[in-house]
């Protein structure tokens, strides 16, 4: 079989690009089609990738106005001929799973969720702020989005999504099944140590993630809270944070870990479709305090590797964080549970959906052929 693998755009890093690295790992010489692709932005492995770029490549300012352009994506996807492939993996939260398959080739779409910004669009315009005008302007492409959208379901054999929550709304939205496989999580060496005084909460620092929450219940306790990443929402974050709150924008891996291991407990209080982070912390033995909903459904055990506040509000976070400092856990037993969740484990059930359902067995060169 000849392979490709399809990503919405390579311009910035998290948990889905984590995702198309276990994908190229299963194929390592198919190329991936993408809207646009900085490699400024993205690991440097990927240099080494064969990576295709769409027409918005050429674009003007793209960098910068890649939200903007939001109506070309669906053209961008379907202009690739895709038509040498006999199996498609998209993996896709918007706009990748649109691509147009050759007839009898078969198409896998892991989705990380329909996409949010369609589908639950009062959200996204109450949280991004947008004055009355834009959003009016706004309503009707959403319309024609949410059409292409379900059409586009047509071209996919098979969806996996990553977590019960997005399995859900593909039933709903989509009227398809899906098989849930979480995503990898990596798995870093493990030593217990006693945890430390701070938080800790971070990732991209942008509107839905809900960073506010942590920031304000953390800043009302007089706690010690530190935030890692960084976006476009943190201005508008170190203003509302008080003296106890303490910013480290970008960290690298190495100092990513260790932040996680030296933590009380991690804050989660967005509303994710999965959420790697959390389970980033539990890898570390630290427990994590999250909104119950979405993917942390799935990852979260209440009073085993952490505790769950059910109202979005910082009244709640606030009251689970002062509940939580007489916690006690076992940082060998939340290790346990995260590992039920790492890249082997994609990996393994990744390959057995794909021998059970279409026979393929991937990643042994002899039957795949991956790329031209």
């Amino acid at each position: 079989m000849r392979v490709a693998l399809v990503h919405d755009y390579l311009n910035q890093y998290g948990g889905a690009e984590r995702v198309l690295e276990a994908l190229h790992t299963l194929f390592p010489a198919a190329p991936v089609f993408t809207s646009v692709y900085d490699p400024d932005v993205m690991p440097r492995a990927y240099r080494t990738w064969d990576i295709r770029t769409s027409w918005m490549q050429r674009l003007p300012a793209w960098r910068r106005l890649f939200r903007a352009y939001v109506p070309f994506y669906p053209s961008a996807f379907e202009s690739f001929d895709l038509s040498a492939y006999d199996l498609v993996i998209s993996s896709s939260s918007a706009f990748a799973k649109g691509v147009i398959p050759r007839p009898g080739a078969i198409h896998v779409c892991y989705c990380h969720t329909p996409m949010r910004f369609a589908w639950r669009t009062s959200e996204y315009v109450a949280r991004e702020a947008f004055g009355a005008a834009r959003r009016a302007a706004l309503m009707p492409l959403m319309t024609l989005l949410r059409m292409w959208d379900v059409v586009s379901t047509q071209r996919v054999d098979a969806f996996i999504a990553n977590s019960r929550a997005v399995a859900q709304r593909i039933a709903r939205y989509y009227g398809r099944d899906a098989t849930v496989i979480a995503p990898p999580v990596d798995l870093p060496a493990f030593r217990a140590q006693p945890p430390g005084a701070y938080f800790l909460a971070g990732g991209r620092l942008i509107p839905y993630k809900r960073l506010d929450l942590a920031v304000k219940a953390c800043t009302r306790l007089g706690l010690p809270l530190k935030v890692f990443g960084d976006g476009r929402d943190r201005p508008r974050l170190q203003a509302m944070a008080g003296p106890t709150v303490e910013f480290l924008g970008y960290v690298a891996e190495g100092r990513r870990r260790e932040l996680f291991a030296g933590c009380r407990a991690y804050l989660f209080p967005g509303e994710e479709d999965f959420g790697i982070t959390p389970l980033e912390a539990m890898a570390a033995g630290r427990p994590v305090i999250a909104y119950a909903a979405g993917g942390a459904l799935d990852t979260v055990i209440e009073g085993g590797t952490g505790r769950f506040f059910t109202e979005q509000t910082v009244e709640a976070l606030a009251a689970a964080i002062a509940a939580s400092c007489t916690d006690r856990y076992d940082a060998g037993a939340i290790r346990r549970h995260a590992e039920r969740f790492g890249s082997e484990v994609f990996l393994a059930r990744l390959r057995a959906f794909l021998a059970t359902r279409y026979g393929i067995a991937a990643g042994e060169e002899r039957d795949v052929v991956a790329g031209e």
